[in-house]
């Protein structure tokens, strides 16, 4: 019996477009202006030690460190030292209302309905848990963000591995075949099996012919009693 789920954000709730066209080139845009106007904040101090400890380069100075986080952009590296200062300086977008986080028209209403269901609710993305926070908080249907139970981020380890998956069913306190895993990429989903989860992938465009889980188009395909 499925007692939580736990969904991806791209391709999953919200459209990878939004990341890909709004979200990553406002933080580029805004990277180096933001990091000098913020340097001395104690969330950026502590993200540049992070990374220059990513990096194996304690002497490292703003400059090289804001080269090496373009470099990082440009091959999509999931950095938690990044993925921070990128939810940073997306703080500073959404609140000023140059964007609001993209959803799918059929995720909400299926959130509320698993969630007066009973169902605990959870959200495990690459992007960091602030800035899963902002896009549900500044969402196209408003803050959402009382639907959900908790976040989770690289930090718990990476999407790919099913060691993650086995983590946050600890820190859950539930067994694999109670949660459900709702992803648009077949190697999350991969893993999450391989942990014991139910999984189901969500494919907002064509069909992943090479995909072994069950696979919907849209929220409102989803009954958590049947999977």
């Amino acid at each position: 019996m499925i007692r939580a789920i736990v969904t991806d954000i791209e391709g999953t709730t919200s459209d990878i477009r939004f990341v890909h066209q709004v979200l990553f080139p406002y933080a580029r845009q805004h990277l180096d202006s933001w990091i000098l106007r913020n340097i001395e904040q104690p969330e950026v101090v502590q993200a540049l030690d992070n990374l220059k400890s990513e990096r194996g380069q304690p002497e490292a100075d703003t400059a090289s460190l804001i080269s090496v986080l373009h470099r990082f952009m440009d091959e999509d590296r999931k950095s938690t030292a990044l993925k921070a200062l990128q939810g940073m300086i997306w703080r500073e977008g959404y609140l000023n209302g140059s964007f609001t986080g993209h959803l799918y028209p059929d995720v909400v209403p299926a959130l509320k309905r698993w969630q007066q269901q009973g169902l605990a609710l959870y959200v495990y993305s690459s992007g960091s848990v602030p800035a899963q926070k902002l896009l549900f908080g500044y969402s196209d249907a408003g803050d959402i963000t009382g639907l959900f139970s908790g976040y989770f981020d690289t930090r718990t380890g990476a999407k790919r591995e099913t060691g993650s998956y086995q983590q946050i069913a600890s820190q859950l306190g539930l067994e694999g075949q109670q949660l459900l895993f709702l992803s648009d990429i077949h190697q999350e989903l991969d893993a999450a099996k391989q942990a014991g989860w139910h999984t189901l992938q969500l494919i907002r465009g064509e069909a992943d012919s090479v995909s072994v889980h069950p696979q919907v188009s849209s929220f409102e395909q989803i009954n958590p009693e049947k999977v």
